[in-house]
């Protein structure tokens, strides 16, 4: 059986006037649910987890500050949200979605967190709505359990996951691999893996040939046993935050892609649902949706 995590806190409120689209957090389940993708026995309510698994990636001194409030006025505003306890609990919860899905995934070969994605926070900081980083999180829970022993980190979120890259860029047993916006945020880019920047406007043909002349290559070169999927859909060209072309249908055939490759070859597959901000809501809740109707589909 497919497992999503989903919180109601997840779509925790945030002041009028900001433009990340909490709202896609509730709708998203709704619309699951209603078109019969998934009954309510797809879904579990992950909590806040033990502490000890945040400081596995992040340094103590700053999880100690996130946790308490107490980042300083220049460390806040590069999170980009206004911090709050509430706030900070969704992220903790986040990260345990993040956590228990990789584990249904290795009993299942496919699990999900309805958020997630949070690719942007580093070892010592959080930016771009991002603080505690939910997928290395889970990796770092994975190869510390001896559930995994290689892990590989497909981001194909139009920005890069230059946190991500960082925490791992010493560890041989993740591969980091970002595809994304050559000119869009972050503007200084972090190294990882492997990286291939994007012009503007890449369109579905050209950005669907690198992919899959990319991907079967890596998974045949590194062997993992996991792989984390960042399937963010801010790559479609209606996206306020993106700068790529990428139609539904194009953003539909990148997930099925990397489903069905994991899924060829019996390789556990976790997905976190990383950004989306076009400013038609129904696009967003589309684009992530046919992720979930793919999973089921190639998965079970």
């Amino acid at each position: 059986m497919l497992k999503i995590a989903y919180h109601p806190i997840y779509k925790h409120p945030l002041p009028k006037g900001h433009r990340f689209p909490m709202e896609k957090y509730e709708l998203l389940p709704q619309q699951l649910l209603h078109e019969g993708t998934c009954t309510p026995e797809n879904f579990f309510e992950p909590e806040i987890p033990n502490n000890k698994y945040f400081f596995m990636v992040h340094d103590a001194e700053y999880v100690s500050d996130l946790l308490n409030i107490t980042l300083s006025h220049k460390e806040a505003r590069k999170i980009g949200f206004p911090l709050s306890e509430e706030l900070i609990a969704r992220e903790q919860i986040i990260a345990d979605g993040t956590i228990k899905a990789s584990k249904y995934a290795l009993k299942n070969g496919v699990a999900m967190n309805i958020a997630g994605g949070t690719h942007h926070a580093f070892t010592d900081r959080g930016e771009g709505f991002c603080m505690l980083n939910d997928q290395a999180i889970g990796a770092r829970y994975l190869l510390e359990h001896g559930l995994a022993s290689k892990i590989l980190i497909v981001d194909l979120d139009v920005h890069q996951g230059n946190g991500t890259a960082e925490i791992f860029q010493e560890e041989p047993k993740v591969f980091t691999f970002s595809m994304h916006g050559r000119t869009n945020y972050p503007f200084h880019k972090e190294q990882s893996d492997l990286d291939i920047p994007l012009e503007n406007e890449t369109g579905d043909e050209e950005f669907l040939s690198i992919l899959k002349n990319t991907l079967p290559k890596l998974i045949k070169e590194q062997q993992p046993d996991f792989i984390y999927y960042l399937c963010g859909v801010d790559v479609v060209e209606s996206d306020k935050l993106g700068k790529l072309s990428l139609s539904l249908a194009g953003c539909k055939e990148r997930d099925r892609f990397v489903l069905q490759s994991c899924y060829d070859a019996q390789i556990p597959v976790m997905c976190s649902m990383g950004g989306g901000y076009s400013e038609d809501i129904k696009i967003i809740v589309e684009a992530h949706a046919n992720t979930f109707r793919l999973a089921q589909d190639i998965f079970f």
